[in-house]
């Protein structure tokens, strides 16, 4: 990931950076979807090159952190194009939930074809057969949460502005 400032801690339930790849920002969103616990609030716009606290998207992620505690789902995008932002949201929000749904065996199967092994070997890796593995993966929506994450990462470019 690249970071222009690098990962702390925020109150009990927070973390800031700042992160330039859309992508490591739908990545680093939905880990912590994932872990559970956390309130993501994510500032979409320009970043400066010192990488202060002061910029748009920094700003824009701390206003994101206190909408995402109004939410059901615990995740708010604000950024300099509202309406994008709003996009980015919406999409995140599905994904959120996708991750938040998955078990725990859908999750092996989503792990082992997610780090590039084929529906074969990750069936190994597990001692269960491919079909197996298939309908692990569309139970888990492996195959939404493909589609949904080049889209989200776009939206939270568009966002930027």
């Amino acid at each position: 990931m690249r970071f222009v400032l690098r990962a702390e801690r925020a109150g009990d339930d927070g973390v800031q950076s700042v992160l330039t790849d859309p992508a490591a920002v739908v990545d680093a969103v939905l880990a912590l979807v994932r872990e559970g616990g956390w309130t993501v609030g994510v500032g979409a716009g320009p970043v400066p090159p010192e990488g202060t606290r002061a910029g748009p998207a920094f700003l824009g992620a701390r206003r994101a952190v206190d909408a995402a505690r109004q939410r059901g789902v615990r995740l708010a995008v604000r950024g300099a194009v509202p309406a994008d932002a709003g996009d980015a949201q919406a999409v995140l929000t599905a994904l959120a939930v996708v991750v938040q749904r998955r078990s725990a065996p859908a999750w092996e199967a989503v792990e082992l074809v997610g780090a590039g092994r084929s529906q074969a070997a990750a069936a190994a890796a597990l001692g269960i057969s491919r079909q197996a593995v298939g309908q692990r993966l569309a139970a888990g929506l492996w195959e939404l949460e493909r589609e949904l994450r080049p889209t989200a990462a776009r939206l939270l470019a568009r966002a930027a502005g």
